[in-house]
């Protein structure tokens, strides 16, 4: 028993020690580092895989213009390519991204995954979400398998349109 208790004060006399510094050792302030703007740093460019020659992607309903009411039922459209789910590397396929009221910022790296960008990483070529009120902006692009734009990027044009109550 007494063993024991000399071994857990030796230990903590010992942690103690190591933990204080001596009135000589001097405080040292880490030096300051430099800043950079966010804006500034670019994150490096991922790899791009080439779109197949010819093709394109688009929004077959809602048409531009249109009115409809929430919740929207939305079709996409693929020509010259085929759709792969996310994380199956195939040449030629990838699969869609909707971007509803944005647009995409970094060609060379991955469609970010939020309400403004929405991922169908299973394959699927249709989607019904809800909108508010007024005048909302729906675009296509066509993502490889690490949800990557292809080069040169698959992208529909923008469709505009205006939901009612």
């Amino acid at each position: 028993m007494h063993i024991r208790t000399i071994i857990i004060l030796t230990g903590s006399i010992l942690l103690l020690a190591c933990g204080r510094q001596s009135p000589e050792t001097p405080t040292t302030t880490p030096e300051p580092q430099p800043t950079t703007s966010v804006a500034s740093e670019q994150p490096a460019a991922m790899p791009r895989n080439p779109s197949p020659d010819g093709a394109m992607v688009y929004i077959i309903s809602p048409s531009n213009d249109a009115e409809v009411t929430s919740p929207v039922n939305i079709l996409f459209g693929l020509e010259g390519a085929g759709i792969a789910p996310a994380g199956t590397d195939r040449p030629n396929t990838g699969h869609h991204h909707l971007l509803v009221d944005t647009e995409l910022v970094n060609l060379n790296m991955p469609v970010p995954a939020d309400e403004q960008n929405i991922h169908f990483g299973g394959g699927q070529t249709e989607t019904i979400i809800e909108l508010s009120p007024g005048q909302h902006t729906l675009q296509l692009v066509l993502g490889d398998y690490l949800h990557i734009p292809h080069d040169p990027p698959l992208l529909s044009e923008p469709v505009t349109i205006m939901v009612t109550e």
